[in-house]
């Protein structure tokens, strides 16, 4: 699953990615392609026992074919199903994570009228 987004959507994504495990390392960012942080970074987590999602698009060459502000979080299936059946019991029910989701809302309607 990959996502192309901006800080405060990252920001939720990141700290979802290390929800309930035992270490804090439930992202990796590794130098490469931008494709490579989509596709084959995520592949190799996937076979992985705990695996991480990747942060990504930082290849200069593949930064002009995404959106302003806009990076990446690849997730492999095994790690984003997880994360779905645990949103529930996570900070996406909390009021700190309504004032970051109003904040995401303010920055698309400022989007929509630039």
């Amino acid at each position: 699953m990959v996502f192309f987004a901006r800080g405060e959507v990252l920001s939720g994504l990141f700290s979802l990615a290390n929800f309930e495990r035992p270490d804090p390392c439930g992202v990796t960012c590794p130098f490469g392609s931008g494709c490579s942080s989509i596709i084959h970074y995520p592949l190799l987590e996937a076979k992985e026992e705990r695996p991480r999602a990747v942060l990504g698009m930082f290849d200069p060459s593949a930064r002009p074919c995404v959106p302003h502000d806009t990076l990446t979080m690849a997730f492999p299936m095994n790690l984003f199903s997880r994360i779905v059946d645990a949103m529930e019991e996570s900070f996406l029910t909390t009021g700190s994570w309504e004032k970051v989701r109003m904040k995401i809302g303010e920055g698309a309607a400022c989007r929509k009228t630039d």
